[in-house]
């Protein structure tokens, strides 16, 4: 199976994410960055997040009501709603 590495920018804490896996559901598992976890289907906004670098597959629709076209248009992203099909970097905050 194929493994990424996912860096967060804000802390430069890094784990690792199966390219089956959601970002999200990665960053449970490893214990990283203090996001309380949510409903993990693209509902809550608590895993909103951007994207600065690489690429990823959105698997789930995400709700319009935490993610605008236009965010989502600039990589920001819910991360149970994406899958990794690269290295990644990214951050809570949208500039860095």
């Amino acid at each position: 199976m194929r493994t990424f590495q996912i860096t967060i920018a804000d802390t430069a804490q890094t784990f690792y994410c199966d390219r089956d896996e959601s970002v999200f559901a990665a960053m449970i598992r490893f214990n990283r960055y203090a996001l309380n976890q949510g409903c993990c289907g693209g509902g809550c906004g608590i895993c909103k997040m951007k994207i600065h670098s690489g690429d990823y597959e959105k698997f789930k629709r995400m709700s319009r009501a935490h993610i605008s076209a236009s965010e989502e248009a600039e990589n920001t992203v819910l991360l149970c709603c994406i899958k990794p099909r690269s290295d990644l970097i990214i951050s809570k905050g949208k500039g860095e």
